[in-house]
């Protein structure tokens, strides 16, 4: 039973709608708390509002009260108050004896580089969320933002961020490259034990895998960190599930584009926008 606590995305690529579908297609039964309604197409955002906090709250009490969630994925908070809920009823789960494995997929930074929360918000989200959370999995604008430095320019920079992330408290750290100019796709997962080193000791993994080359990677953030999230019930620790996550999001970005959703609407002339990864590639039966 995997809980995605997430925007919502109309174009069925990214938020809660892209959590499920990976919930589904990983074999898992998924549970949605909204926390926003966006206004969304693959070629950006025109418009969001915000679920107020005490509903955020009601959701998750309501649900908690009688379903048995073994795993949560958090993503986009939208704003101070929303992460500030999400927060309580953590710690009051982890209180009780209840606590799930939790994902925080930090929505913090557009690809654009806009800043999608404000300062308060990213406050909390670094001081309140990160350290109930047994994996935190942002991309390089998004590590810099919460270890207010510099986005890593390597895959050396990119490691020692991830060790300084372990550092704010979360259990595991996966900082992705695909934000680096590389031809491959290099993401650097940090925690104990990680790297086989047998002692429990805290170590750093570089997880790779072929670039696939598409535009279609919408929703790439949400599938990963919510893949983790629904796989780590069902393996003996989070390197492996981070690894089955990271190979999932490979296939479904290799199926890509032989989706068209995107750019069928819009006038004359170049689409601009970023369709998504193809969730459920493995249950496509192939043409006859």
């Amino acid at each position: 039973m995997a809980l995605t606590i997430a925007g919502s995305d109309p174009s069925g690529g990214a938020g809660i709608q892209a959590d499920l579908k990976t919930f589904a297609a990983l074999g898992g039964y998924g549970c949605a708390v909204l926390t926003g309604l966006t206004a969304q197409s693959t070629t950006g955002v025109t418009r969001v509002h915000p679920v107020p906090a005490d509903m955020v709250r009601a959701q998750l009490d309501t649900l908690f009260a009688d379903v048995a969630v073994d795993a949560v994925k958090i993503g986009m908070t939208t704003d101070a108050a929303v992460a500030r809920a999400v927060a309580a009823v953590l710690r009051d789960l982890r209180a009780a004896g209840r606590a799930p494995f939790v994902v925080l997929d930090p929505v913090m930074v557009a690809t654009s580089g806009d800043r999608l929360l404000a300062p308060d918000a990213e406050a909390v989200l670094r001081d309140e969320l990160l350290p109930l959370a047994d994996l935190v999995t942002p991309n390089l604008p998004e590590a810099a933002v919460l270890l207010g430095t510099e986005p890593a320019r390597d895959g050396g920079e990119a490691a020692d961020q991830a060790r300084a992330l372990r550092a704010l408290g979360t259990g595991f750290a996966l900082v992705k490259g695909g934000h680096l100019d590389s031809a491959e796709s290099v993401d650097h997962l940090a925690g104990p034990g990680v790297g086989g080193d047998g002692i429990g000791g805290d170590g750093v993994v570089a997880l790779v895998a072929p670039r696939i080359p598409t535009r279609n990677t919408h929703g790439t953030g949400c599938t990963l960190s919510s893949a983790c999230a629904v796989l780590r019930p069902v393996h003996d620790g989070w390197e492996p599930a981070v690894r089955a996550a990271k190979e999932y999001l490979t296939g479904a970005l290799r199926a890509a584009d032989d989706l068209v959703v995107g750019g069928t609407g819009t006038a004359s002339g170049s689409w601009q926008g970023h369709g998504p990864v193809d969730h459920g590639f493995a249950t496509r039966a192939p043409a006859i």
